[in-house]
Protein backbone atom coordinates (compact mmCIF):
# COMPACT_ATOMS: atom_id res chain seq x y z
CA UNK A 1 0.00 0.00 0.00
CA UNK A 2 1.74 3.24 -1.53
CA UNK A 3 1.56 6.27 1.65
CA UNK A 4 1.89 9.02 -0.96
CA UNK A 5 1.51 9.94 -4.26
CA UNK A 6 4.39 11.42 -5.94
CA UNK A 7 2.29 14.27 -7.08
CA UNK A 8 2.20 15.53 -3.83
CA UNK A 9 -0.14 15.46 -0.94
CA UNK A 10 -2.80 17.47 1.06
CA UNK A 11 -1.42 19.02 4.03
CA UNK A 12 -3.96 18.36 6.33
CA UNK A 13 -7.61 16.79 6.57
CA UNK A 14 -9.36 20.91 6.12
CA UNK A 15 -7.14 21.47 2.54
CA UNK A 16 -9.15 17.82 0.93
CA UNK A 17 -12.43 19.07 2.49
CA UNK A 18 -12.01 22.66 0.94
CA UNK A 19 -10.43 21.01 -2.23
CA UNK A 20 -13.60 18.53 -2.31
CA UNK A 21 -16.23 21.03 -1.94
CA UNK A 22 -14.76 23.49 -4.18
CA UNK A 23 -15.18 20.55 -6.89
CA UNK A 24 -18.68 19.95 -5.92
CA UNK A 25 -19.63 23.75 -5.99
CA UNK A 26 -20.08 25.44 -9.01
CA UNK A 27 -22.54 27.48 -10.79
CA UNK A 28 -25.37 24.84 -10.86
CA UNK A 29 -25.13 24.83 -6.61
CA UNK A 30 -25.37 28.47 -6.88
CA UNK A 31 -28.50 29.02 -9.32
CA UNK A 32 -29.77 25.44 -10.17
CA UNK A 33 -30.57 23.94 -7.08
CA UNK A 34 -32.38 26.79 -5.59
CA UNK A 35 -34.69 26.78 -8.93
CA UNK A 36 -34.73 23.57 -8.83
CA UNK A 37 -35.71 23.10 -5.24
CA UNK A 38 -38.48 25.96 -5.61
CA UNK A 39 -39.82 24.13 -9.06
CA UNK A 40 -40.06 20.49 -6.70
CA UNK A 41 -41.61 20.61 -4.20
CA UNK A 42 -39.57 23.37 -1.67
CA UNK A 43 -38.84 21.25 1.51
CA UNK A 44 -40.16 17.95 0.32
CA UNK A 45 -37.27 17.79 -3.02
CA UNK A 46 -35.03 18.89 -0.12
CA UNK A 47 -35.82 16.42 2.18
CA UNK A 48 -35.77 13.73 -1.17
CA UNK A 49 -32.74 14.68 -1.77
CA UNK A 50 -31.17 14.62 1.36
CA UNK A 51 -31.76 11.39 1.06
CA UNK A 52 -30.29 10.42 -2.08
CA UNK A 53 -27.03 12.33 -0.61
CA UNK A 54 -27.34 9.40 2.19
CA UNK A 55 -28.40 6.89 0.05
CA UNK A 56 -26.25 7.22 -3.24
CA UNK A 57 -23.91 10.40 -3.27
CA UNK A 58 -22.01 9.64 -0.12
CA UNK A 59 -21.41 5.50 -1.20
CA UNK A 60 -19.88 6.41 -4.48
CA UNK A 61 -18.01 9.47 -2.94
CA UNK A 62 -16.94 7.35 -0.63
CA UNK A 63 -15.72 4.75 -3.48
CA UNK A 64 -14.26 7.30 -5.36
CA UNK A 65 -12.18 8.39 -2.14
CA UNK A 66 -11.13 4.96 -1.29
CA UNK A 67 -9.84 3.71 -4.88
CA UNK A 68 -8.13 7.27 -5.32
CA UNK A 69 -5.81 6.84 -1.88
CA UNK A 70 -5.46 3.21 -2.25
CA UNK A 71 -4.23 3.16 -5.64
CA UNK A 72 -2.41 6.92 -5.24
CA UNK A 73 -1.96 8.01 -8.80
CA UNK A 74 -4.12 9.25 -11.68
CA UNK A 75 -8.00 7.16 -11.84
CA UNK A 76 -6.81 5.19 -14.82
CA UNK A 77 -3.41 4.08 -13.19
CA UNK A 78 -4.99 3.63 -10.17
CA UNK A 79 -7.74 1.41 -11.45
CA UNK A 80 -5.50 -0.42 -13.43
CA UNK A 81 -3.33 -1.44 -10.66
CA UNK A 82 -5.78 -2.40 -8.13
CA UNK A 83 -7.87 -4.78 -10.72
CA UNK A 84 -4.48 -6.63 -11.61
CA UNK A 85 -3.71 -7.36 -7.88
CA UNK A 86 -7.47 -8.02 -7.32
CA UNK A 87 -7.27 -10.71 -9.99
CA UNK A 88 -9.43 -8.89 -12.21
CA UNK A 89 -9.32 -7.63 -15.95
CA UNK A 90 -7.04 -4.15 -16.48
CA UNK A 91 -10.31 -3.13 -18.62
CA UNK A 92 -12.12 -1.48 -15.33
CA UNK A 93 -9.10 1.11 -15.97
CA UNK A 94 -11.57 1.90 -18.78
CA UNK A 95 -13.60 3.75 -15.95
CA UNK A 96 -10.91 6.16 -15.24
CA UNK A 97 -10.99 7.31 -18.91
CA UNK A 98 -14.73 7.65 -19.38
CA UNK A 99 -14.27 10.22 -16.34
CA UNK A 100 -11.58 11.96 -17.87
CA UNK A 101 -13.30 12.09 -21.18
CA UNK A 102 -16.47 13.55 -19.51
CA UNK A 103 -14.61 16.29 -17.16
CA UNK A 104 -12.79 17.34 -20.51
CA UNK A 105 -15.70 17.73 -22.10
CA UNK A 106 -18.11 19.19 -19.26
CA UNK A 107 -14.99 21.79 -18.82
CA UNK A 108 -15.03 22.64 -22.42
CA UNK A 109 -18.59 23.82 -22.21
CA UNK A 110 -18.44 24.97 -18.51
CA UNK A 111 -15.76 27.37 -19.60
CA UNK A 112 -17.65 28.86 -22.01
CA UNK A 113 -20.48 29.76 -19.45
CA UNK A 114 -17.69 30.87 -16.55
CA UNK A 115 -16.87 33.21 -19.28
CA UNK A 116 -19.82 34.84 -18.88
CA UNK A 117 -19.58 35.28 -15.14
CA UNK A 118 -16.07 36.71 -16.08
CA UNK A 119 -17.32 39.13 -18.71
CA UNK A 120 -20.20 40.95 -16.23
CA UNK A 121 -17.95 41.22 -13.27
CA UNK A 122 -15.64 43.10 -15.43
CA UNK A 123 -18.62 45.46 -16.60
CA UNK A 124 -19.51 45.78 -12.70
CA UNK A 125 -16.03 46.23 -11.97
CA UNK A 126 -15.87 49.21 -14.43
CA UNK A 127 -19.54 50.28 -13.64
CA UNK A 128 -17.78 50.43 -9.51
CA UNK A 129 -14.32 52.42 -10.16
CA UNK A 130 -14.85 53.84 -13.77
CA UNK A 131 -17.67 55.21 -13.76
CA UNK A 132 -18.81 53.42 -16.92
CA UNK A 133 -22.99 53.29 -17.85
CA UNK A 134 -24.90 50.58 -15.96
CA UNK A 135 -26.55 47.74 -17.90
CA UNK A 136 -29.68 49.54 -19.27
CA UNK A 137 -31.07 46.58 -21.06
CA UNK A 138 -29.26 43.73 -19.57
CA UNK A 139 -31.13 40.85 -21.86
CA UNK A 140 -29.49 42.86 -24.87
CA UNK A 141 -26.58 42.94 -23.54
CA UNK A 142 -26.40 39.24 -22.82
CA UNK A 143 -27.92 38.53 -26.47
CA UNK A 144 -24.94 40.77 -27.37
CA UNK A 145 -22.80 39.09 -25.73
CA UNK A 146 -23.87 35.38 -26.57
CA UNK A 147 -23.69 37.04 -30.59
CA UNK A 148 -19.61 38.16 -30.16
CA UNK A 149 -17.97 35.20 -30.81
CA UNK A 150 -14.38 37.27 -30.33
CA UNK A 151 -15.89 38.24 -26.55
CA UNK A 152 -17.22 34.62 -25.65
CA UNK A 153 -13.06 33.12 -27.01
CA UNK A 154 -11.71 36.43 -25.10
CA UNK A 155 -12.65 35.01 -21.67
CA UNK A 156 -13.13 31.55 -22.30
CA UNK A 157 -9.49 31.95 -22.75
CA UNK A 158 -9.31 34.13 -19.57
CA UNK A 159 -10.83 31.45 -17.95
CA UNK A 160 -8.57 28.44 -18.69
CA UNK A 161 -5.82 30.54 -18.28
CA UNK A 162 -6.57 31.09 -14.75
CA UNK A 163 -7.66 27.00 -14.12
CA UNK A 164 -4.51 25.88 -16.03
CA UNK A 165 -2.10 28.21 -13.95
CA UNK A 166 -3.18 26.39 -10.69
CA UNK A 167 -2.97 22.52 -12.33
CA UNK A 168 0.82 23.30 -13.26
CA UNK A 169 2.12 24.57 -10.00
CA UNK A 170 0.61 20.97 -8.32
CA UNK A 171 -0.51 19.85 -5.48
CA UNK A 172 0.87 21.84 -2.80
CA UNK A 173 1.60 25.24 -4.68
CA UNK A 174 -1.05 25.35 -6.35
CA UNK A 175 -3.97 22.99 -5.73
CA UNK A 176 -3.86 23.57 -2.15
CA UNK A 177 -3.02 27.51 -2.11
CA UNK A 178 -5.73 28.30 -4.36
CA UNK A 179 -8.55 26.34 -2.56
CA UNK A 180 -7.10 27.71 0.58
CA UNK A 181 -8.08 31.06 -0.81
CA UNK A 182 -10.73 30.82 -3.14
CA UNK A 183 -13.42 28.52 -1.03
CA UNK A 184 -12.78 31.15 1.95
CA UNK A 185 -13.44 33.88 -0.22
CA UNK A 186 -16.45 31.84 -1.56
CA UNK A 187 -18.34 31.68 1.72
CA UNK A 188 -17.36 35.37 2.63
CA UNK A 189 -18.98 36.35 -0.24
CA UNK A 190 -21.60 34.25 0.43
CA UNK A 191 -22.75 35.41 3.99
CA UNK A 192 -22.17 38.80 2.66
CA UNK A 193 -25.26 38.52 0.26
CA UNK A 194 -27.27 36.48 2.22
CA UNK A 195 -26.69 39.42 4.92
CA UNK A 196 -27.94 41.94 2.30
CA UNK A 197 -30.74 38.98 0.98
CA UNK A 198 -31.67 39.04 4.77
CA UNK A 199 -32.51 42.69 4.77
CA UNK A 200 -34.59 43.14 2.08
CA UNK A 201 -37.74 42.31 3.93
CA UNK A 202 -38.30 39.35 1.93
CA UNK A 203 -36.62 37.05 3.51
CA UNK A 204 -39.12 35.14 5.46
CA UNK A 205 -41.44 35.02 2.20
CA UNK A 206 -37.80 33.32 0.51
CA UNK A 207 -37.91 30.90 3.31
CA UNK A 208 -41.00 30.03 2.59
CA UNK A 209 -40.57 29.59 -1.30
CA UNK A 210 -37.78 27.73 -1.10
CA UNK A 211 -38.43 24.89 1.99
CA UNK A 212 -42.63 25.21 2.68
CA UNK A 213 -43.31 20.64 1.57
CA UNK A 214 -45.54 20.47 -1.52
CA UNK A 215 -46.19 16.36 -0.67
CA UNK A 216 -48.09 16.68 -3.71
CA UNK A 217 -45.31 17.17 -6.02
CA UNK A 218 -43.55 13.88 -5.09
CA UNK A 219 -43.63 11.44 -7.85
CA UNK A 220 -41.50 9.54 -9.81
CA UNK A 221 -40.33 12.51 -11.62
CA UNK A 222 -39.16 14.53 -8.81
CA UNK A 223 -37.39 11.80 -7.17
CA UNK A 224 -35.03 11.31 -10.56
CA UNK A 225 -34.44 14.82 -10.45
CA UNK A 226 -33.36 14.38 -6.88
CA UNK A 227 -31.19 11.84 -7.04
CA UNK A 228 -29.81 12.78 -10.73
CA UNK A 229 -28.84 16.79 -8.59
CA UNK A 230 -27.05 14.48 -5.77
CA UNK A 231 -25.22 12.53 -7.98
CA UNK A 232 -23.77 15.37 -10.39
CA UNK A 233 -23.48 18.22 -7.49
CA UNK A 234 -20.67 15.71 -5.69
CA UNK A 235 -18.79 15.95 -8.55
CA UNK A 236 -18.95 12.24 -8.88
CA UNK A 237 -18.56 9.85 -11.98
CA UNK A 238 -15.89 11.88 -13.57
CA UNK A 239 -12.94 10.79 -11.01
CA UNK A 240 -12.32 14.48 -9.96
CA UNK A 241 -12.69 12.98 -6.66
CA UNK A 242 -10.83 10.14 -7.02
CA UNK A 243 -7.83 12.19 -8.24
CA UNK A 244 -8.28 13.80 -4.55
CA UNK A 245 -8.50 10.98 -2.95
CA UNK A 246 -5.17 9.90 -4.44
CA UNK A 247 -3.67 13.09 -2.41
CA UNK A 248 -5.12 12.21 0.90
CA UNK A 249 -2.81 11.18 3.68
CA UNK A 250 -3.93 7.42 5.08
CA UNK A 251 -4.71 8.95 8.41
CA UNK A 252 -7.68 10.67 7.82
CA UNK A 253 -11.24 9.31 8.46
CA UNK A 254 -12.75 8.69 4.51
CA UNK A 255 -16.56 8.84 6.02
CA UNK A 256 -16.02 11.43 8.29
CA UNK A 257 -14.86 13.63 5.64
CA UNK A 258 -16.89 12.74 2.85
CA UNK A 259 -20.30 13.78 4.87
CA UNK A 260 -18.09 16.81 5.73
CA UNK A 261 -17.95 17.33 2.27
CA UNK A 262 -21.25 16.59 1.19
CA UNK A 263 -22.53 18.92 4.12
CA UNK A 264 -20.68 21.86 2.78
CA UNK A 265 -21.82 21.59 -0.88
CA UNK A 266 -25.24 21.31 0.09
CA UNK A 267 -25.32 24.42 2.54
CA UNK A 268 -23.80 26.46 0.14
CA UNK A 269 -26.52 25.39 -2.35
CA UNK A 270 -29.31 26.28 0.38
CA UNK A 271 -27.42 29.95 1.28
CA UNK A 272 -26.99 31.07 -2.25
CA UNK A 273 -31.27 30.37 -2.63
CA UNK A 274 -31.74 32.03 0.55
CA UNK A 275 -29.08 35.01 -0.65
CA UNK A 276 -30.97 35.10 -4.12
CA UNK A 277 -34.32 34.92 -3.60
CA UNK A 278 -35.39 37.65 -1.34
CA UNK A 279 -33.55 40.17 -3.72
CA UNK A 280 -35.45 38.28 -6.70
CA UNK A 281 -39.18 38.76 -4.83
CA UNK A 282 -38.57 42.03 -3.23
CA UNK A 283 -37.56 43.57 -6.93
CA UNK A 284 -40.68 41.35 -8.58
CA UNK A 285 -38.62 38.94 -10.75
CA UNK A 286 -40.54 35.55 -11.63
CA UNK A 287 -38.40 33.36 -8.88
CA UNK A 288 -39.17 30.54 -11.39
CA UNK A 289 -37.87 31.67 -14.49
CA UNK A 290 -34.88 30.03 -13.65
CA UNK A 291 -31.67 29.10 -15.49
CA UNK A 292 -28.47 31.11 -17.08
CA UNK A 293 -30.67 33.47 -18.81
CA UNK A 294 -32.11 34.82 -15.97
CA UNK A 295 -28.50 35.37 -13.90
CA UNK A 296 -27.58 37.30 -16.22
CA UNK A 297 -30.89 39.31 -17.85
CA UNK A 298 -32.97 39.81 -14.96
CA UNK A 299 -31.02 39.95 -11.81
CA UNK A 300 -28.88 42.71 -13.35
CA UNK A 301 -32.24 44.70 -13.28
CA UNK A 302 -32.66 44.30 -9.34
CA UNK A 303 -28.66 45.32 -8.91
CA UNK A 304 -29.62 48.94 -10.80
CA UNK A 305 -32.15 49.57 -8.43
CA UNK A 306 -30.94 48.38 -5.58
CA UNK A 307 -28.80 50.30 -3.20
CA UNK A 308 -25.22 49.56 -3.41
CA UNK A 309 -26.41 47.73 -6.60
CA UNK A 310 -22.89 47.71 -8.58
CA UNK A 311 -20.99 46.07 -5.87
CA UNK A 312 -23.76 43.64 -5.42
CA UNK A 313 -23.59 42.73 -8.76
CA UNK A 314 -19.49 42.98 -8.90
CA UNK A 315 -19.92 40.60 -5.25
CA UNK A 316 -22.11 38.44 -7.15
CA UNK A 317 -20.37 37.27 -10.44
CA UNK A 318 -17.23 37.14 -8.37
CA UNK A 319 -19.10 34.54 -6.66
CA UNK A 320 -19.74 32.67 -9.72
CA UNK A 321 -16.72 32.97 -11.01
CA UNK A 322 -14.76 31.20 -7.70
CA UNK A 323 -17.04 28.64 -7.88
CA UNK A 324 -16.79 27.74 -11.25
CA UNK A 325 -12.40 27.96 -11.22
CA UNK A 326 -12.79 25.74 -8.20
CA UNK A 327 -14.60 23.29 -9.87
CA UNK A 328 -12.90 23.59 -13.14
CA UNK A 329 -9.54 22.74 -11.57
CA UNK A 330 -10.31 19.18 -10.60
CA UNK A 331 -11.82 18.66 -13.89
CA UNK A 332 -8.17 19.29 -15.49
CA UNK A 333 -6.61 18.03 -12.83
CA UNK A 334 -7.36 14.25 -13.56
CA UNK A 335 -6.03 14.01 -17.40
CA UNK A 336 -2.78 16.24 -16.14
CA UNK A 337 -2.12 13.50 -13.30
CA UNK A 338 -2.64 10.60 -16.15
CA UNK A 339 -0.37 12.23 -18.45
CA UNK A 340 2.51 13.40 -16.18
CA UNK A 341 2.77 9.70 -15.14
CA UNK A 342 2.68 8.28 -18.81
CA UNK A 343 4.92 10.73 -20.12
CA UNK A 344 8.27 12.79 -19.10
CA UNK A 345 7.02 15.91 -19.83
CA UNK A 346 6.90 18.49 -17.05
CA UNK A 347 3.41 19.14 -14.92
CA UNK A 348 3.69 22.74 -16.65
CA UNK A 349 4.08 21.26 -20.11
CA UNK A 350 0.85 18.86 -19.78
CA UNK A 351 -1.44 21.32 -17.93
CA UNK A 352 -0.82 23.78 -20.62
CA UNK A 353 -1.37 21.10 -23.51
CA UNK A 354 -4.51 19.76 -21.68
CA UNK A 355 -5.72 23.34 -20.97
CA UNK A 356 -5.04 24.68 -24.64
CA UNK A 357 -7.09 21.07 -26.26
CA UNK A 358 -9.94 22.00 -23.49
CA UNK A 359 -9.89 25.46 -24.88
CA UNK A 360 -10.11 24.67 -28.79
CA UNK A 361 -12.77 21.76 -28.06
CA UNK A 362 -14.83 25.10 -26.16
CA UNK A 363 -14.46 26.80 -29.63
CA UNK A 364 -17.44 24.59 -30.57
CA UNK A 365 -19.62 25.53 -27.57
CA UNK A 366 -18.81 28.66 -28.45
CA UNK A 367 -19.83 28.99 -31.92
CA UNK A 368 -22.86 27.25 -31.33
CA UNK A 369 -24.41 29.89 -30.02
CA UNK A 370 -24.18 32.33 -32.75
CA UNK A 371 -22.34 31.33 -36.20
CA UNK A 372 -23.14 27.47 -35.74
CA UNK A 373 -26.47 28.49 -34.16
CA UNK A 374 -29.11 26.72 -36.75
CA UNK A 375 -26.38 23.02 -36.34
CA UNK A 376 -28.07 20.77 -34.43
CA UNK A 377 -27.00 17.11 -32.90
CA UNK A 378 -30.02 15.18 -31.46
CA UNK A 379 -32.43 17.74 -31.65
CA UNK A 380 -29.81 19.78 -29.71
CA UNK A 381 -27.78 22.72 -30.29
CA UNK A 382 -24.07 21.79 -30.46
CA UNK A 383 -23.60 22.94 -26.76
CA UNK A 384 -25.86 21.20 -25.23
CA UNK A 385 -25.51 18.02 -27.27
CA UNK A 386 -21.92 18.21 -25.34
CA UNK A 387 -23.65 18.80 -21.66
CA UNK A 388 -26.32 16.08 -22.75
CA UNK A 389 -23.71 13.58 -23.68
CA UNK A 390 -21.23 13.98 -21.18
CA UNK A 391 -23.23 15.17 -18.16
CA UNK A 392 -26.35 13.21 -18.08
CA UNK A 393 -24.61 10.16 -19.80
CA UNK A 394 -21.35 9.79 -18.74
CA UNK A 395 -20.93 10.82 -15.70
CA UNK A 396 -23.94 8.52 -14.58
CA UNK A 397 -21.96 5.84 -16.17
CA UNK A 398 -18.85 6.51 -14.53
CA UNK A 399 -20.55 6.61 -11.13
CA UNK A 400 -21.99 3.14 -11.68
CA UNK A 401 -19.19 1.49 -12.92
CA UNK A 402 -17.10 3.03 -9.06
CA UNK A 403 -19.57 1.99 -7.40
CA UNK A 404 -19.73 -1.27 -9.11
CA UNK A 405 -15.70 -1.75 -9.04
CA UNK A 406 -15.64 -0.56 -5.17
CA UNK A 407 -18.31 -3.32 -4.44
CA UNK A 408 -17.65 -5.79 -6.45
CA UNK A 409 -13.66 -5.85 -7.52
CA UNK A 410 -11.97 -4.81 -4.28
CA UNK A 411 -11.77 -7.02 -1.25
CA UNK A 412 -13.75 -5.88 1.66
CA UNK A 413 -10.25 -5.74 3.69
CA UNK A 414 -9.32 -3.08 1.29
CA UNK A 415 -12.23 -1.19 1.74
CA UNK A 416 -12.73 -1.85 5.36
CA UNK A 417 -8.83 -0.69 6.12
CA UNK A 418 -9.35 2.43 3.73
CA UNK A 419 -12.79 3.30 4.96
CA UNK A 420 -11.36 3.17 8.75
CA UNK A 421 -10.73 0.31 11.01
CA UNK A 422 -12.79 1.80 13.59
CA UNK A 423 -15.87 1.91 11.73
CA UNK A 424 -18.70 -0.08 12.87
CA UNK A 425 -19.85 -3.26 11.32
CA UNK A 426 -23.11 -2.55 11.10
CA UNK A 427 -21.96 0.63 9.23
CA UNK A 428 -19.36 -0.97 6.88
CA UNK A 429 -22.34 -3.46 5.75
CA UNK A 430 -24.68 -0.73 5.39
CA UNK A 431 -21.81 0.92 2.81
CA UNK A 432 -21.09 -2.36 0.84
CA UNK A 433 -24.70 -3.12 0.19
CA UNK A 434 -25.44 0.61 -0.75
CA UNK A 435 -22.35 0.15 -3.53
CA UNK A 436 -23.00 -2.53 -4.51
CA UNK A 437 -26.97 -3.11 -4.89
CA UNK A 438 -28.36 0.19 -4.03
CA UNK A 439 -26.49 2.87 -5.46
CA UNK A 440 -26.06 1.40 -9.28
CA UNK A 441 -29.76 0.59 -9.00
CA UNK A 442 -31.04 4.22 -8.30
CA UNK A 443 -28.19 5.21 -10.79
CA UNK A 444 -29.83 2.90 -13.82
CA UNK A 445 -33.21 4.41 -12.79
CA UNK A 446 -31.74 7.78 -12.95
CA UNK A 447 -30.11 6.93 -16.74
CA UNK A 448 -33.55 4.93 -17.49
CA UNK A 449 -35.04 8.11 -16.57
CA UNK A 450 -32.57 10.82 -18.73
CA UNK A 451 -32.89 8.34 -21.58
CA UNK A 452 -36.70 8.29 -21.53
CA UNK A 453 -37.22 4.65 -20.96
CA UNK A 454 -39.49 4.67 -18.35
Amino acid sequence: MKTTSIHGMWSSRLMFVMAATGSAVGLGNIWRFPYITSENGGGAFVLVYLACIALIGLPVLFAEIVIGRRGRMSPVNSLKELATAAGASKAWSLIGWVGILAGFLVLSFYSVVAGWTLSYGFDYLQQLFLGAPAISDPGEEFGGLLASPGKLIFWHGVFMILTMGVVALGVEKGLERAVSILMPMLFVLLLILLGYGMSTGHFQEAVGFLFSPDWSRVDGSMIVTAMGQAFFTLSLGMCAIMTYGAYLPSHVNVPATGVTVAFADTLVALVAGLAIFPIVLSFGLDPEGGGAGFIFTSLPLAFNEMPYGIAYGMAFFLLLSVAAWTSSISLLEPPTAYFVEATNFSRKQIALFVALLTWVMGLASVFSLNVWSEYTIGGRDIMSAIEFVAADIMLPVGGLLIALFAGWVLSTTITREELDDKMPTWAFQLWLWLTRLFAPLAILVVLGGILGLF
